[in-house]
């Protein structure tokens, strides 16, 4: 039903837009007289065996949604009733900011791929803190951490140590974005000095808490290393490969716009990154880029992806993914 009638009204709609629509609706809905039982049956699946005990948390089920869907963490408790494992906010920063210009997301429905330009537009991680201290789902959270545009890059670890104080309480994990390329410089922090000492700081400031590094599709199997080789030294916990690709090559030139690139076209390249991460590391790995179907997600848990999560074949897909994923798993 979603493919067939609502993604299609969903899409006349200005992206942007309609994703707050979306949220707007869904809140709506949850509040009518036994929609969230009727919700958990329709989209969720529980097993025992689907449950996963990764640094130090149990997570009910190893599909999660990926960051920038919720980034202030408005919709916590909704989203939590669609069955997902765990739910990643972000990217938030320290001060609020409005991002890119608009136009910044783009949808290709013939490419099932998306292209935003967003520039970590959120309203600032104080903002989020006070929303998750009213949250009554304990759906395992995912902090996705920034700097703030304005920000220099030999001062960005002033920005993630300040996240990181205010989300502390708040979250499971945490996840250092250097990686996303619509904010100028941030890539650089992806150089080897440059992450010696952010990862450095980060990890002194972790407190105990899970720190992940979300890393690039587009970097040389030499950067690649570096970052994992960074990543171990510096005592964090794991990996999310990849975040949104530059490359556009793999869709019409016609189509092509400045920003990140998400969904099938990312897919063969995160499976690539997926791979090389488990042979030069024995770091845990979250593997989100181009997972469209259950087919491909288990593809990734099969290839070593100890999580996975979701963000585009959720945008077109619709819920439904999460329950197909969770149901091809082998529970013994």
């Amino acid at each position: 039903m979603y493919k067939l009638l609502i993604r299609p009204l969903l899409f006349l709609v200005d992206p942007e837009a309609i994703h707050h629509i979306a949220f707007y609706l869904l809140r709506l809905t949850l509040k009518l007289p036994g929609s969230r039982p009727l919700m958990r049956r329709l989209f969720s699946f529980q097993h025992p065996q689907l449950e996963r005990e990764l640094m130090g948390l149990r997570f009910k089920n190893p599909i999660g949604l990926a960051a920038g869907f919720d980034k202030d963490a408005r919709e916590i408790d909704e989203l939590a009733e669609l069955g997902f494992g765990f739910l990643e906010i972000g990217t938030l920063t320290p001060q609020p900011q409005s991002g890119n210009d608009r136009p910044r997301l783009f949808r290709l429905p013939k490419d099932q791929a998306l292209i935003n330009r967003m520039g970590f537009n959120n309203e600032g991680v104080l903002a989020a803190v006070e929303r998750l201290k009213k949250r009554k789902s304990d759906v395992l959270i995912g902090g996705n951490i920034g700097k703030n545009k304005m920000t220099p890059n030999e001062r960005a670890f002033e920005d993630y140590n300040y996240c990181f104080e205010a989300l502390y309480p708040y979250v499971d994990y945490f996840v250092v974005n250097v990686s996303s390329p619509n904010t100028p410089g941030l890539r650089q922090l992806q150089e080897r000095d440059a992450m010696k000492e952010l990862f450095s700081a980060v990890g002194r400031e972790a407190g105990g808490k899970p720190v992940l590094v979300k890393m690039a599709p587009d970097l040389d199997w030499h950067a690649v290393e570096n970052v994992l080789s960074m990543a171990e030294s510096s005592g964090l916990a794991g990996v999310i490969a990849t975040n949104t690709t530059t490359d556009h090559s793999a869709i019409p030139e016609r189509f092509r716009a400045e920003g990140g690139l998400s969904g099938l076209p990312l897919r063969d390249r995160a499976m690539e990154i997926l791979r090389f991460v488990k042979q030069r590391s024995k770091l845990p790995v979250i593997s989100v880029g181009g997972i469209m179907s259950a087919d491909e997600a288990l593809r990734r848990l099969d290839a070593g992806a100890d999580l996975v999560q979701i963000y585009s074949g959720f945008i077109y897909r619709g819920p439904t993914l999460i329950r197909e994923i969770l149901k091809r798993i082998p529970t013994g």
